[in-house]
Order: structure tokens, then sequence, then C-alpha cells
């Protein structure tokens, strides 16, 4: 009959095989995000014991202040690494595979002598830039010796960037979530009795010492796997040039990144306070700094594995398929406990001053959804080494984000900026996935809508109540909506796997 189909051996060979496919991505994706799930869970609990005490001390004004510095950080970091951190590990990733282990040591050696550069050159940019950061973040006091002070730290990002690089590049993902441990622990050790007794005078130095503990400890498993060499050889920067190359695009995209925040920042900063910019940096590192430790834990196996596949347009579809699908899955649930259980979380956190940051966090849960299924995709750009689109959507996305939130605030104050986010995060997954579409052939799978068509109805549901609803019909409702979320998400594993 015209329209029927009779599988042959061969065919179903075939299914079976990429149902085992499916299977053994699924369970490769969930070994390394429970592996790092945990541990983010882990880094969450301490750093909200120091956030804790680090708000009671210093309030909304020492908070934002705080985060001010951290995006100038960021703001110079990005303008001077040359993009190592992300444009070695394409090629390393690659070398690694392949099993060349003396080529795979040089690119090391490689990788060491550039970030090692970009230290010394963001070291000395940091430094003659604080009259200007300082110009254009302040209108109150003189700031430019803390820049200035600040300077070092700048170098040891370059550092850690390039040694993060190598230990994702060779898989060393366990000895990162040690890393990572090691260091939130370190931070609350060492730095809440510099804050204690010092105040806002104990900022700079806080910020400077969690950094080297980051990079001492980064330093020390990387040179585990490939020991230190102290021989110079001007070849070595002649053989990284392409990765510079390469790696120049993802500088402008990353200035377009944290020039975003860094503006926005400073912006509400000048026409509001530095309390109000306290309660954005509060509402941001709740609803995108902590539910983006969920992608990071996923995105540390995720990147350097999509790499190494990407010459295959049809692997490299599934895979990224298979992420998305399982983001979804997971984080979902975890959104909504947040949502609904953000009045307290927010006073756990941090304390009663921040309440009023609540309503900007529930709206912004909602972009958390739209980057699940946006992320996976927009590493491809990455995983091609096509840092030219890459900077493009960047720069589009840094544009965007810096009038949606500032416009946001101006017209509904702090729950503005929150809905500024949202929109930003809307236009991204359009964009991206678009771009993906024609640019690399990349097509959603129907499993991938039929997750996002039992999610998202919950997400828009629990907003909804987080609107309307108060007192025990608020958690009642809420709880009944997570157990729900919970539900699918367990249903639809089993059924995947």
């Amino acid at each position: 009959m015209i329209g029927s189909y009779n599988k042959t051996p061969i065919d179903s060979f075939y299914c079976m095989s990429m149902e085992n496919n499916t299977k053994s991505s699924y369970h490769h994706i969930l070994k390394y995000a429970s592996l790092f799930g945990s541990i983010q869970a882990l880094n969450i609990f301490i750093g909200m014991v120091r956030n804790k005490l680090v708000a009671l001390i210093l309030g909304p004004g020492g908070i934002g202040l705080m985060s001010l510095f951290n995006s100038a950080i960021a703001l110079l970091s990005n303008a001077t690494n040359l993009g190592i951190a992300t444009s070695s590990v394409k090629t390393l990733s690659e070398l690694y595979e392949k099993g060349d282990e003396e080529v795979t040591r040089r690119h090391v050696h490689v990788i060491r002598m550039w970030a090692f550069v970009t230290a010394i050159l963001g070291f000395f940019v940091c430094a003659l830039a604080g009259p200007f950061l300082n110009n254009f973040s302040f209108t109150w006091g003189n700031h430019v010796k803390h820049f200035v002070f600040l300077a070092p730290t700048v170098g040891m990002l370059a550092i850690t960037g390039g040694e993060t690089a190598i230990l994702k590049s060779a898989r060393r993902l366990r000895n990162l979530a040690k890393v990572s441990v090691w260091n939130v622990f370190l931070a609350l050790i060492l730095t809440t009795p510099i804050i204690y007794f010092y105040g806002q005078k104990g900022i700079i130095p806080t910020i400077t010492l969690i950094t080297f503990t980051q990079m001492v400890l980064t330093m020390r498993y990387s040179y585990r796997v490939f020991p230190l060499s102290f021989k110079f050889d001007r070849n070595l920067l002649r053989e990284g040039v392409p990765m510079i190359r390469l790696g120049i695009a993802f500088v402008m995209a990353g200035v377009f990144g944290s020039g975003a925040d860094f503006l926005i920042r400073a912006s509400l900063n000048n026409i509001a306070s530095l309390n109000m910019l306290g309660l954005y940096n509060a509402g941001f590192m709740m609803s995108v700094t902590y539910a983006g430790m969920v992608f990071t834990s996923m995105e540390t196996d995720y990147y350097p594995r999509l790499s190494a596949i990407g010459h295959d347009v049809q692997q490299m579809s599934r895979t990224v398929n298979h992420q998305v699908e399982v983001s979804l899955l997971m984080i979902s649930p975890l959104l909504v406990a947040f949502s609904i259980g953000a009045p307290i979380i927010v006073q756990l956190l941090y304390s009663r001053e921040f309440l009023d940051v609540v309503p900007m966090i529930q709206i912004t849960v909602l972009a958390m959804y739209l980057r699940a299924m946006k992320l996976p995709v927009a590493y491809l750009t990455l995983a091609k080494g096509d840092s030219w689109s890459y900077l493009i959507l960047e720069a589009y996305s840094a544009v965007v984000m810096v009038i949606a939130v500032v416009g946001g605030y101006k017209l509904f104050g702090l729950t503005g900026t929150g809905a500024g986010l949202l929109l930003t995060g809307l236009i991204d997954i359009i964009v991206i996935n678009l771009f993906a579409r024609f640019k690399y052939h990349y097509q959603v799978s129907s499993t991938v809508f039929r997750f996002a068509k039992y999610q998202l109805p919950i997400a828009l549901a629990v907003y909804a109540i987080t609107c309307f609803l108060d007192g025990w019909l608020y958690w009642v409702s809420g709880i009944v909506m997570g157990l729900l979320s919970l539900w699918i998400s367990f249903r639809l594993f089993r059924q995947a796997r």
C-alpha cells in the first residue's frame, strides 16, 4: 500500500541504535549534571551563609558598592584576556580527543604563556583606567585608588581563566568541582571577618583575596595534570596567534556582555541610588546567577563535548536537543520552588531590607525557563569556532538588555528591571534559534516542544499565583504547582531514558 512502510532488519537496528544513543546521552548529561548540581547546591548553601553575614553587615548600599566593583572587574577582564578562556577550549578539546599527548602538552604551554601575557596587560589597563571608571560610575567621592588596587585581581582572573580552560578540555571536571567547593568555603572563612571588622573598607581586600584563592586552587589541580614548564619559547607565542585571532571576537563579545552589566549598574547608581543598586544586585544574583549555577553544572561538560564533535551536523543537533531537554526538565521544578519561596529565601540569603526585590525575582524567574532552552543552542557558535557570529549575537543581546532593563526601571521601578530581563530572554531565544536554523541547520526536536508544552504553562500559572494570591492559598497553590512540575519532569525523564 502507498504510504505503508515495513521496517527491515537494518531499519530496526538503526532505530534501536538511535534509542540507545539517546539514552546514553541522557545518562551522560544527568551524570555530570548530578555531580555538578550537588556541588553547586553545596556552594549555594555556603554562599547563603556568607551572603547573609555580608548583607547584615553592609546592607543594600554596601552590596551595591561591591557589585559595582565586581562588574567593573568583569568588564576589564573580558576586555584584556583576548578570549583565551573560551577560544582555547575548542582547540585543546579536539587535540585531547585525538589522544596526541605531545601536541596537547605543547598547546597547554601556548595557553599558559598567552594567559601570562594577558594577565600583565589586564593589570596595567585596570590601573590606568581608574580615573575613567571612577568618573563614569560615581557621582560622589573619589574611588580611583580602589580601581587601582583591583588591578592584581584582573591579572589573576586571566591566569585562572587559562588554567580552567585546560581542566575543562582535559575533562577534569571533578577537579573543577573541587575548586568550586574549596573556593566558596575559603571565601566564607577568610573574607567574612574582614567585612565584619572593616565594613565597606574591606570590600577591595575581600574581592582580591577571593580571586587569589580561586587562582591558587585552579593552578594546583591543573599543574597536576600538566606540570608547569618555565621554558620561554617565542615560537609558542606565534603558535598561539590563531587562538588569539579566534579569541578577539570573544573579547569583543565579552566586552559587550560585561559592559552591558556595568552600564546597567552604573546607570542605576546614578539615576536611583546605591541602595537601589544593592536591591537590583540581590535580585539579579538570586534569579540569574544562582539559577545559572544549574546551567553551569551542565555546561562545564557540555561545551568541550560539543566542541569535539563540531564537524558532525546531525550529531551536534542531537547533542544540543538532548541538552535542552535535560536542562528544561531539571530546572523547571527548581524554578517553581524558587519563585514561590522567594519571600522566605530573600530573608534567608539577605535580610528583611531586601524584601522589595521579591517581585523582580518572580518575574525574572520566567526568563530562566527561556535561558534553559536558549543556552545549549547558543553554544553552537562557540563549538563551531564561529567567533564573529557569536560576537554579533552577543552585541545585539547586550544592547537589548541595557535598553530593556534601564527602560524597565524608569517605567516600573525595580520590578521593571525583571520585566526587562524577561523581554531580553524572549528576544534572545527567538533570534538564536532562527540563526542556528539557517546557519548550522539546527532543528528543535519535537521532544523539546513536548517538554516545553508541559512545563511552561506551569511557569505562567506560578507567576499568576505570586501576583494574585496570598496567605495559605498562595502556599498551597504553589506547593501543588511545584509537585506537579516535579512529577512531570520525573515521568518525562523515565520515558526518555
